[in-house]
């Protein structure tokens, strides 16, 4: 990992940390992400204001995964865990194959979403959320 890319993943947990802690996400902290996530990050807001993002939480364990709808007319759902994957096309060409973009458009919607909690809530059996791991 580049030091620019460690240096802007720094500044986007710091900014994600004040949205968590204030429950809204300002003018200043939108400016901020959207010049370091682009247009992925116009359209993660786009997803949150049409309620988009559902977190599934396991019972009894507590273990969660969200899942957000993508753009396209098929509205698909994509399962992602913010920080770390996202099962579009994007993430694995864009993110993982040629290391354009620091995340995708769904993980940024389950962080924000998450942070302002705007995001519905589901939750399945731990057998329940196994099984939907295991179409990974």
């Amino acid at each position: 990992m580049s030091a620019t890319t460690s240096i802007s993943l720094a500044v986007a947990d710091a900014v994600w940390e004040e949205i968590k802690s204030a429950g809204r996400a300002s003018d200043e902290h939108l400016s901020i992400l959207e010049t370091l996530f682009g247009k992925n990050m116009l359209r993660a807001c786009k997803i949150v204001d049409e309620r988009g993002v559902r977190r599934v939480t396991g019972a009894p364990s507590g273990r969660s995964l969200f899942l957000v709808m993508g753009e396209s007319k098929r509205k698909e759902e994509y399962l992602c865990f913010p920080e770390h994957l996202c099962t579009c096309y994007s993430f694995f060409y864009d993110i993982v194959g040629r290391g354009e973009q620091l995340c995708c458009k769904h993980q940024l919607a389950a962080r924000l979403a998450e942070a302002v909690e705007e995001h519905q809530e589901m939750e399945v059996t731990d057998e329940e959320l196994a099984h939907m791991l295991a179409k990974l």
